[in-house]
């Protein structure tokens, strides 16, 4: 006989956690079903351990940019301390903690790989062979992320490559790290990993680092790399990787002919929903592809709106903020009410927590004006506003605002700086909000702080 609960949620990573507590706080019985550990990626193989690596090295970074703190400031870091840090962050990869909130959420956890079964039926099969039948007698929300993309490079998965696991994991630091990629996990764990004391190669194919964000960006992180002893190789296409039996050196062989050898690879080339081995088939859907979604969430194809998608599975915004945000309006959705998502394609806010620091929310300039939006921009240095000189001597960034000049609001920014993730919200709430620009030079920033910079960015506009 299977077991009826109100929802069942396959995946107890930060989408599935958030949709189910949402909908147990409303009265609903609830079944969070997890193969691996609660908290999923973000909680231990990815946001947490990778902040945890970067964070001791921008510590001395800013150090060594203020008198008396960089005097003060002798030898690298201590690399067995940093390691120590990141897995204490990660609770030791044990989810007691996770599942002792669980239970205080009212949630019932299913250990075991969760799969559909048909309409509302979900099969989960233990580690031990075990198998309990689930079904949903409201909804069943899929939250099962995604999973590293290994391109098809000859010879690179049989070199048996780091992948964010890995990259955020490992026990001792490599002394040689080649890093196959351009996007935000390959710049911060080569910079992670660089400040521990490896020899560091980072190799991207595109002609600059970090492609969807403003070109300032890729290039003021590359120069902070460089200067940080990784190499640093734009255009840099891959012929094939060689490494006998998956162990010791790996060999990246590029199309120029150049060789390039390391004792660790890692590859960051992209992420792919982990919907292969979901049951998709049991209910008309494509298993390995992205379950798509309305703006309320509910699978499209499927009949009887009881289907549900949140976080990486649907594609719609790989970040895990915004599946937290997904999962809020699921959990809503399911419980009646009128909500639907939007914030996830209009006003996205992501950091990169390289430093200097990347914080952006919304559009580009480039993704404006392919919008066809009346577009105006305003940029700023921010090393010229007090509060970073305050902050340190010789800090720099970037501070740069889109404007629709139709409705006189912001539609994008985009700052690069020491600890600009700080300043980010500010942006979010002005996109977000679509507060106009005569109201927003009413927000007085305080002095001296680095926020003064939207100031400066409303008198360049001409306010």
């Amino acid at each position: 006989m299977a077991e009826g609960f109100d929802v069942v949620v396959l995946g107890g990573g930060p989408s599935g956690e958030n949709a189910a507590a949402r909908a147990a706080a409303t009265g609903l019985s609830v079944a969070l079903v997890e193969h691996e550990l609660l908290g999923g990626e973000c909680s231990y193989w990815a946001c947490v351990p990778s902040k945890a690596l970067l964070r001791p090295g921008e510590a001395v970074w800013l150090a060594q940019h203020s008198p008396g703190a960089r005097e003060a400031v002798k030898g690298p870091l201590v690399a067995s301390a940093v390691l120590e840090h990141r897995d204490a962050m990660v609770g030791y990869y044990n989810d007691e903690s996770q599942a002792k909130w669980a239970e205080g959420a009212k949630l019932t956890v299913v250990r075991g790989h969760g799969k559909l079964a048909g309409p509302r039926k979900v099969r989960v099969e233990a580690k031990d062979g075990g198998v309990r039948e689930l079904e949903a007698r409201r909804a069943v929300v899929l939250a099962t992320g995604s999973r590293p993309r290994v391109p098809d490079i000859p010879g690179l998965k049989e070199a048996k490559p780091w992948d964010n696991r890995e990259g955020t994991g490992a026990k001792q630091v490599p002394r040689r790290l080649l890093v196959l990629g351009g996007g935000v996990v390959a710049v911060e764990l080569a910079q992670a990993w660089r400040a521990l004391g490896a020899e560091v190669t980072l190799v991207e194919r595109g002609k600059a680092l970090l492609g969807r964000f403003e070109p300032f960006v890729g290039e003021q992180v590359a120069r902070a790399l460089r200067d940080a002893g990784v190499k640093v190789m734009l255009e840099a296409r891959i012929s094939h990787v060689s490494r006998p039996g998956g162990t010791g050196e790996a060999t990246v062989t590029l199309e120029s002919g150049e060789a390039l050898r390391g004792d660790a690879l890692l590859v960051a080339m992209g992420r792919v929903p982990r919907t292969d081995a979901l049951g998709l088939e049991t209910v008309g859907l494509k298993p390995g592809a992205v379950v798509e979604v309305d703006d309320q969430l509910r699978a499209k194809g499927v009949e009887g709106d009881w289907l549900y998608a949140c976080g990486d599975v649907n594609g719609r915004n790989m970040l895990t903020h915004m599946g937290k945000y997904q999962a809020r309006l699921v959990g809503d959705v399911i419980a009646g009410k009128q909500v639907r998502a939007w914030a996830d394609t209009k006003a996205t806010p992501q950091v990169i927590f390289t430093h200097p620091q990347v914080a952006s929310v919304g559009l580009t300039e480039e993704r404006a004006r392919k919008a066809g939006l009346p577009v105006r921009t305003v940029q700023y240095e921010l090393g010229k506003v007090t509060g970073t000189s305050l902050l340190g001597r010789d800090l720099t960034g970037t501070a740069k605002l889109v404007v629709d000049e139709k409705r006189r609001v912001v539609v994008g920014a985009t700052f690069t700086g020491p600890e600009v993730g700080e300043m980010l919200h500010a942006a979010t709430i002005a996109v977000a909000g679509e507060v106009s620009l005569d109201t927003l030079w009413h927000a007085v920033p305080s002095f001296p702080t680095m926020s003064e910079v939207w100031l400066r960015l409303l008198e360049a506009y001409g306010l």
